[in-house]
């Protein structure tokens, strides 16, 4: 058999001996958005599979990368012509390979995909207004999310107040009452007032840059 011949089956065995080997590999979960099988990149990456058209996957990796992911997305279309297993196999490996790229190229480590129904609320929502052109209901689920938040603190600082110089104890539970409610409205204030465009993961206040009470 010729070597161009053995190619595909050579690199189905890579695979195989990849995710087998991440399988033992126990990482602690990041919460993400782009690594779950229902997420952005995922879709994007499934809809190239089925028409061999790779140019919208590219947009999710650095520049630095596009020529492995060309590659590897050439050779998964070869191996999915070999079989519905191959087929899974081949897809699953470019799906990883795509989303660690992904997260590398965001400075955030990857811990494999995550099954579909991972993604938080908000963020399907965010989908839904990007697809939908209007962000009335995202707007919506943020606002009552917040104020919620805001109440319920609020409401446990001041009924703490009220006891507060009665003794140590009741003092010390207002001091708590008092940091968690003031954190949680200062990092909203910050983040709701922060007009740039970070994509998730770029940054997030640490609590170093919060005030100290």
């Amino acid at each position: 058999m010729k070597e161009n011949a053995l190619a595909p089956f050579r690199f189905a065995a890579a695979i195989l001996l990849i995710m087998a080997a991440s399988v033992v590999l126990v990482v602690p979960s990041v919460f993400a958005h782009c690594d779950t099988l229902d997420g952005s990149v995922v879709k994007t990456a499934e809809a190239a599979l089925q028409t061999g058209y790779i140019t919208p996957v590219l947009k999710w990796v650095k520049e630095e990368n596009e020529i492995e992911i060309k590659e590897l997305f050439r050779k998964t279309l070869i191996v999915r012509t070999k079989g519905k297993e191959a087929r899974e196999l081949a897809d699953r490996y470019f799906l990883e390979t795509l989303v660690r790229l992904h997260r590398a190229g965001e400075g955030m480590p990857y811990t494999g995909l995550k099954a579909a129904g991972a993604v938080e609320p908000a963020v399907v929502e965010a989908d839904k207004a990007l697809e939908s052109g209007a962000a009335d209901n995202l707007i919506k689920l943020i606002t009552e999310a917040a104020s919620r938040g805001v109440q319920e603190r609020f409401d446990q600082a001041k009924e703490a107040k009220k006891h507060a110089d009665l003794d140590v104890t009741a003092g010390r539970a207002f001091v708590e009452a008092y940091v968690r409610f003031t954190h949680y409205v200062e990092k909203l204030h910050l983040d709701a007032a922060d007009s740039s465009a970070n994509h998730h993961g770029m940054h997030e206040p640490s609590s170093d840059e919060h005030s100290e009470h």
